[in-house]
């Protein structure tokens, strides 16, 4: 008698690439972009496998549903939302996939800087409002400018290569690497505190864990460079958002770029924070976008890409 193909349960949208090809393994797949973590946990006992994304929250009493779970596969690189002492302690394998959309923020925090430092967001507002504004719109060049980045990793690694066409310095720190710069000629690595003190632009490229939530804030802001502009596009709770923005009022920072925020569900605001983030959105020199720096055409396709090559992997 022919035994059933193991099966393997997709909650978030995913390119085809991934859905073909694990069939073409010998899986079959449940693709449900609708399905509720409740109902997740009701059924996750069939599946062998399952393909997330930041909505689905593997925690110690979703994994303990999964009693024939042999991988959790994340599409990106957040691995906060998985218990990995858990999924390690049962067996379960944990697949994320930063690689496949490291070029898409790398991108992203080029533009999100390039717009922020020429105004173009103000230009564009006033023009379609006709206003004529050119000397208060002038812009700052990127070329010359000193760039720290915090975090080394695929994404951090890969900003570093784009801004090496632009004639700048960049400082990269890394608390877990040693050497990791060495490749590229225009990459110092130093210190925290160097970068803290000599960086006009700071990204941060680092996960979300005990010790990056609220890394920066009120403190670390201060020992920056007075005119820093603060990058942010990886995980909103690694900044003190009043903080931020009581450092931006003061003219310590010259501004932000943020991708990621404490709060993305403005359905679950609570008045504080709604009135917090109004008086963010109310700043001309932050710009910002709804978590989107790794959400490209192509990162759907290199995401499922790398995915699927490591579940082949297994």
């Amino acid at each position: 008698m022919k035994s059933e193909r193991p099966e393997i349960l997709i909650t978030d949208a995913v390119h085809d690439c991934l859905i073909e090809g694990l069939e073409k393994e010998g899986y079959k797949v449940r693709y449900d972009t609708e399905i509720s973590p409740g109902e997740v946990k009701g059924i996750l006992h069939r599946f062998e496998g399952i393909v997330i994304s930041s909505r689905m929250i593997m925690d110690k009493k979703m994994i303990e549903n999964g009693r024939r779970l042999k991988f959790i596969a994340r599409l990106g690189s957040g691995k906060e939302i998985i218990d990995l002492d858990h999924a390690a302690k049962k067996g379960i394998s944990v697949i994320t996939s930063p690689e496949g959309n490291a070029n898409a923020v790398a991108e992203h925090v080029i533009g999100m800087l390039l717009t922020l430092m020429n105004k173009i967001h103000i230009g564009d507002r006033n023009v379609r409002n006709f206003i004529w504004k050119r000397e208060e719109n002038r812009g700052t060049e990127l070329e010359g400018k000193t760039v720290g980045i915090i975090g080394f990793g695929h994404t951090g690694s890969k900003v570093a290569e784009k801004l090496g066409s632009f004639n700048v310095k960049v400082l990269a720190y890394d608390k877990y690497k040693k050497h990791f710069a060495d490749d590229l000629r225009y990459v110092e690595e130093t210190s925290l505190e160097d970068v803290q003190a000599r960086s006009e632009i700071l990204s941060l490229h680092v996960p979300l864990t005990r010790e990056t939530t609220g890394m920066v804030n009120g403190s670390f802001l201060e020992s920056c460079n007075k005119g820093l502009i603060l990058v942010n596009t990886s995980r909103g709770h690694v900044v003190n958002t009043m903080d931020l923005i009581l450092s931006i009022e003061s003219e310590h920072l010259a501004g932000a770029a943020l991708d990621v925020f404490e709060n993305e569900k403005p359905a679950t605001m609570t008045q504080e924070e709604k009135e917090m983030y109004q008086r963010l959105f109310r700043l001309d020199n932050t710009l910002l976008s709804p978590h989107v720096a790794g959400w490209t055409f192509e990162s759907k396709r290199k995401l499922a890409e790398t995915v699927l090559d490591k579940i082949r992997r297994l």
